[in-house]
């Protein structure tokens, strides 16, 4: 994702890339670590941009890595976009008291598709009785189930609290139900080689469901959504939380 990312802000006539931060690749040259044409050296951590004239900085990082950085971009007035999914109530509570001086976008998706899907099923809950998330992502994603499928059952939650219980006495196989979210939404995770991102909603009702769905097919699709962050985030006080707020959804 970092390399997309490079590539994405060195394209944009808007935007200046000034550093890259990489603790495996630190001291290569980015051309040849993403192909981007730019003499930069990467450098190992976020403490090395001190110095730099950096705005803001995008986290797309693991969990732990990013509590740490987003508060030391804080500490030192960087705005943040970070796309780094998994921070609790207590991590949310500790930037928003920390990012005084800067700004910071946390998204759990930053496909457009994506955020829109979310909306979509927010207004479908109230009129639907059952509903259920399966989200399939790539084998390389660690935690499940995703941030998205969190926060669209969270959105779903919100908008209705009035589901129908799940009528299974008996799992075969522990499990084979999923995990219950908020308001007993069930969420299903995929983890398999060769996808990318892809979720489903399904809705229903007496004799009629709803299918919501949306596939990302490539890394390139999350691009618009982080360049439009890093283009609003200076103008977003303090924490802001989820894609939609910057689309007015």
């Amino acid at each position: 994702m970092g390399s997309t990312v490079c590539q994405a802000v060195a394209d944009d006539p808007d935007l200046d890339l000034v550093a890259a931060v990489d603790p495996f690749h630190a001291g290569l040259d980015l051309r040849q670590v993403t192909g981007v044409d730019l003499p930069i050296q990467l450098i190992s951590e976020a403490e090395a941009l001190e110095g730099l004239g950096v705005d803001v900085v995008v986290d797309f990082t693991q969990l732990g890595a990013a509590r740490g950085n987003l508060l030391w971009l804080a500490d030192h007035a960087i705005h943040a976009v970070v796309g780094t999914t998994g921070f609790s109530e207590d991590d949310l509570a500790a930037f928003r008291e920390a990012f005084t001086n800067s700004n910071c976008v946390i998204a759990p998706n930053f496909a457009i598709g994506a955020v829109l899907m979310m909306r979509f099923a927010e207004l479908a809950a109230p009129y639907f009785e059952a509903a259920e998330v399966i989200e399939l992502h790539h084998d390389q994603k660690i935690d499940a189930p995703s941030g998205t499928a969190l926060h669209t059952v969270e959105r779903m939650a919100a908008a209705s609290d009035d589901w129908a219980p799940d009528p299974t006495k008996t799992e075969v196989v522990a499990g084979a139900r999923g995990a219950k979210g908020p308001a007993g939404i069930t969420v299903h995770s995929v983890r398999l080689r060769g996808l990318v991102a892809h979720q489903e909603v399904l809705l229903g009702t007496t004799g009629q469901t709803l299918t919501i769905r949306h596939d990302s097919y490539d890394r390139s699709s999350f691009m618009p959504g982080v360049l439009l962050a890093v283009k609003a985030v200076g103008g977003r006080p303090g924490v802001t939380i989820g894609l939609e707020a910057l689309l007015d959804l």
